[in-house]
């Protein structure tokens, strides 16, 4: 058995019929200021059943490629949009 990377970040637009972009952001220290930054990435995420809205907090987990640039699919939503 393979070990499926998981992501978890925040639905920012729903990008067509089954897909929805989300931004994951993580804290790394600055190499020269040694003071924590966030960084900041998009991935691309399907979503069968179009159950998703922006706003959604999700976790995601890598599957095969969908598309040219969609390798993720929804595994749960942690927290509905307000």
């Amino acid at each position: 058995m393979t070990h499926k990377r998981e992501i978890q970040g925040s639905v920012v637009k729903i990008s067509g019929d089954k897909t929805a972009s989300i931004v994951v952001e993580r804290r790394v220290m600055h190499p020269r200021y040694h003071k924590v930054v966030k960084r900041f990435k998009k991935y691309l995420v399907h979503d069968e059943r179009n159950e998703l809205k922006v706003g959604d907090q999700i976790i995601a987990i890598e599957c095969r490629p969908l598309s040219k640039t969609k390798s993720y699919r929804l595994k749960t939503v942690i927290l509905g949009a307000k």
